[in-house]
């Protein structure tokens, strides 16, 4: 799992983030803040209005795709290197 989307209320979405960067964002962006119900060092929830271009979400949403497959077996990431 990559990203979580708020299906209630405001819209948002949680990414998993590097710890480092992650406190970068969320110093930056007041939209950015620890992942909701999730491992706050790891993830940020961020919601999505006019201060967060959609360039920067979806590097953000790049970026959390590349830490999970980055810690999956290599079997399953050949596998989806071939899909």
């Amino acid at each position: 799992m990559f990203a979580i989307l708020s299906l209630d209320g405001d819209l948002a979405i949680s990414l998993k983030c590097d710890p480092e960067r992650a406190i970068e964002l969320r110093e930056k962006y007041p939209a950015i803040i620890p992942g909701y119900h999730l491992n706050r060092k790891l993830w940020n929830t961020i919601y999505i209005d006019d201060s967060i271009s959609g360039k920067l979400i979806t590097e953000l949403i790049d970026h959390s795709y590349a830490l999970i497959v980055a810690s999956l077996p290599n079997k399953l990431k050949q596998e989806l290197e071939n899909l």
